[in-house]
């Protein structure tokens, strides 16, 4: 593995340990972390679990992926990303519910930014007057999640969230 081949990609498509699962299962995906971002970093610096669930921070889960660019591209984690979930459900994904289970691509270069939103675009136009709800926005500071939360589906042996 060569380390300028490694990029890094973060998206929110519900609740963080089905998605970091189905990630890591696709060829080319270094490692996997699950974790917070795009919340309130004043009032809540480092947030846990419970305070991202509260609904108050507005942090979402997150996967933050990282990749090797010659075994997968970041076409293929969008069209991985967009099949993994509903991404015209609002803040909302099954049985979970809450703003922490919103639909995101954080992107972390203009390259992402335009490839997501080209992505989002021919998406839509397949979905017709079903409207994706997903955001396209910077990344901004991802926070790790507990421990206890990394890689949960294979400790736990669940297979739903």
């Amino acid at each position: 593995m060569n380390p300028k081949n490694i990029d890094k990609a973060t998206f929110a498509a519900g609740c963080f340990w089905g998605v970091e699962y189905n990630f890591s299962k696709l060829p080319g995906v270094v490692s996997t972390l699950v974790g917070y971002t795009g919340g309130d970093d004043k009032n809540y610096p480092n947030p846990n679990y419970e305070q991202v669930c509260s609904g108050k921070t507005g942090y979402a889960e997150v996967i933050e992926i990282k990749f090797d660019t010659k075994k997968i591209s970041y076409e293929k984690l969008l069209e991985a990303f967009w099949k993994m979930h509903d991404p015209t459900s609002l803040n909302r994904q099954g049985l979970d519910v809450g703003t922490q289970y919103k639909s995101a691509i954080f992107y972390h270069n203009p390259s992402q930014k335009s490839l997501a939103i080209k992505s989002k675009k021919v998406l839509q136009k397949k979905l017709g007057n079903e409207k994706i709800v997903t955001e396209i926005v910077k990344a901004t500071k991802f926070y790790h999640a507990e421990e206890y939360y990394q890689k949960y589906i294979e400790k736990t042996g669940r297979k739903v969230c």
